[in-house]
């Protein structure tokens, strides 16, 4: 198969579908790959390094979209991108159609096989592709948080940790799946005191047990919720329903009644976000204030930290990509019920039934398809 590697070009997008060594292992397996001219400079690895592991370097992002029968990206097409769609074209890439009906439009127009990183599913039925970046974005929620409670960013002038003879901030986080643990983790390495709310309760068990005890775990609901986020310097929200948009858990209402100079930081951006306030921005511009309060909702956090992130998604994606390229995607598709899980968009159908519920479509499951 030829596999395409564009460069991002969604704002201060750094990352890269796939890194040398996945380069290496594709050649190795008889696989052609076609590499975007510094498609990875901005991970820390030079066209030299993709060059050596056998990938052939293409000058420009057309003649990639062009010659690749499947293309591997990170974040989802941006509408420059578009024009490269083309029937029988596999895409592999996060792509978040929920709150997108425009990309939604485009690639059932161009008939795109369009497999999305969040809805692939392993064999225990959880994320594996998701996973890696709803770590690496808890961790920084809370990291990027500290920074803007600083003065100089709008926030309150609180330090989360708090110094001796003087309170730590309080952090609120909404939804304890991958983001909201690794949120809990990063707030309580730096002192803060961390309030965790989720519906499960025995989610909430296995946190308080993880967690020794050090987390206050709240069951969620409207009463919690509001009460959690009006005393918290530092909001964070982790609600993901796999595919679909994101419940709005925190109010206009709830927001409006926060701490002048508090922050949120919204993770669940990617799928319209569970802040009624939130709405996405880019590490251009990546924050803005409602109310007092600053909201940062950049749609691609991970992307501060490219070569982290890089790394730890495509060791998660790769087996799949593997897979994708050996057998083809039909086969794929056939033989592997979680690659099945992935396919959003299908020879012009809808195939994911939460983007067509958020975007009040008719859909078709792929199995029925191929």
């Amino acid at each position: 198969m030829i596999i395409g590697v564009p460069k991002e070009v969604k704002d201060h997008e750094s990352r890269v579908g796939v890194t040398p060594a996945g380069v290496k292992a594709l050649v190795e397996a008889g696989h052609k790959v076609l590499v975007e001219t510094n498609a990875g400079a901005l991970s820390a690895m030079p066209d030299e390094e993709y060059q050596a592991a056998g990938a052939e370097i293409v000058g420009s992002a057309y003649d990639v979209w062009r010659l690749a029968e499947m293309i591997v990206k990170v974040k989802e097409p941006v509408e420059k991108e578009y024009k490269h769609f083309r029937e029988g074209l596999v895409l592999f890439t996060y792509l978040h159609l929920a709150p997108i009906v425009d990309l939604t439009n485009a690639l059932l127009e161009k008939k795109v096989t369009g497999i999305a990183y969040e809805t692939v599913r392993d064999r225990f039925g959880a994320l594996p592709l998701l996973t890696p970046m709803s770590e690496v974005a808890g961790r920084m929620s809370v990291q990027v948080g500290a920074a803007y409670l600083e003065k100089e960013h709008g926030g309150r002038g609180v330090l989360l940790g708090g110094v001796p003879g003087v309170a730590p901030g309080n952090v609120c986080i909404i939804g304890g799946g991958i983001v909201g643990t690794n949120a809990a983790k990063m707030a309580l390495g730096l002192g803060a005191k961390v309030t965790l709310l989720d519906n499960s309760l025995n989610r909430l068990r296995e946190l308080d047990d993880i967690f020794n005890g050090r987390v206050f775990t709240v069951y969620s609901n409207s009463y919690n919720v509001e009460k959690a986020v009006s005393e918290a310097d530092l909001v964070i929200g982790g609600v993901l329903i796999p595919g679909a948009a994101a419940p709005k858990i925190v109010t206009k209402a709830m927001v409006a009644k926060m701490k002048k100079g508090a922050v949120i930081v919204d993770v669940a951006i990617d799928q319209g976000g569970c802040i009624e306030t939130a709405r996405p921005t880019t590490h251009t511009n990546p924050s803005y204030e409602v109310d007092g309060v600053v909201h940062y909702c950049v749609t691609n956090m991970p992307a501060a930290v490219p070569n982290t992130s890089t790394l730890a998604l495509t060791n998660a994606t790769f087996p799949y990509l593997l897979k994708l390229a050996r057998l083809g995607a039909v086969a794929a598709i056939q033989e592997d019920k979680g690659i099945a899980e992935g396919v959003n968009t299908y020879n012009g159908v809808l195939t994911y039934e939460a983007v067509a519920q958020a975007q009040s479509r008719e859909w078709t499951p792929v199995a029925e398809l191929v």
